[in-house]
């Protein structure tokens, strides 16, 4: 099979049309938003595949080739430093000359004396060597019972434990069925105040659901689901193969629905090298 037959081929070729647009239309919407809608991809995992995949955010590849377009323009023309700062989207030459500087470590005149701009690259990043069991598997509707969370991932353990405690207290323990946790966010391209997840148990479809829990469904259907042995402390790295490596490899696209890690043991009688993770990615169609 050859590279272009191969499945991660279609999520090469978007990222590779994600990285053309940024670069023809550096003053346009480059949002996480608008992006994803180039990529053809829910804005849900856009951002974990691109970084995934390349080893950047989103927002530090629009900086980078932002900058690579105006060192273009200012080696091979003559406008002024504050029109090229227009052009990439700057809204002024100050921001653009702090930001030009501290990429190349001079500033855009010194860069235009030297009349030699850098060559554009988009380096896919290679597959994780670490390997995890991962699996299609379709997966019928459940439940959360939850709490939401906002800030630092490493937290939501607070949610967890206010949930827990709810559940003791109203005898709701018979019901539960596991623990699941929802991150709606990427770390990497949200400020940490401003990340949102969910701390959930999963319960049965009849479960009456108390008014001061958030009922969460989460989708049936197909979904590719990594299996990840260890501390929590190595999660972000199975995310990053599931994203990376295991989806793409697997040919199928992402649903408008995001992603959840489900808990097959209890960390509080569980050695942290005995944790058992099930990350799931729904898929389309």
């Amino acid at each position: 099979m050859t590279r272009h037959d191969h499945p991660a081929a279609t999520y090469e070729a978007r990222i590779r049309r994600v990285t053309r647009y940024i670069v023809d239309t550096p003053d346009g919407d480059l949002s996480l938003d608008a992006l994803a809608d180039v990529a053809a991809m829910s804005r849900f995992h856009f951002h974990r595949v691109y970084a995934a995949m390349t080893g950047e955010t989103v927002a530090q590849a629009v900086r980078r080739l932002r900058l690579h377009r105006a060192g273009k323009w200012l080696v091979q023309g003559g406008d002024p430093v504050e029109v090229i700062a227009a052009r990439v989207g700057y809204a002024n030459a100050q921001s653009f000359n702090r930001a030009f500087k501290a990429h190349y470590g001079i500033t855009p005149l010194a860069f235009r004396a030297a009349g030699q701009a850098d060559r554009m690259t988009l380096t896919l990043r290679k597959g994780d060597p670490a390997m995890y069991p991962v699996e299609i598997r379709n997966c019928a509707p459940a439940r959360l019972a939850a709490l939401p969370h906002k800030g630092d991932y490493h937290q939501i353990a607070r949610a967890f434990t206010e949930l827990a405690a709810i559940f003791s207290a109203r005898g709701l323990w018979p019901q539960a069925r596991g623990m699941a946790a929802i991150y709606y966010d990427s770390p990497a391209d949200t400020p940490e105040p401003d990340l949102r997840s969910a701390a959930g148990i999963l319960v049965e479809q009849d479960f009456a659901m108390p008014e001061d829990l958030q009922d969460i469904p989460l989708p049936d259907g197909d979904h590719l689901v990594l299996t990840f042995k260890g501390a929590y402390a190595g999660l972000p790295a199975a995310w990053d193969h599931a994203y990376g490596v295991a989806l793409p490899d697997s040919g199928r696209m992402p649903a408008d629905s995001p992603s959840f890690e489900v808990y097959l043991n209890d960390p509080t009688d569980t050695p942290p090298e005995a944790l058992l993770t099930e990350i799931h990615i729904p898929l389309h169609g």
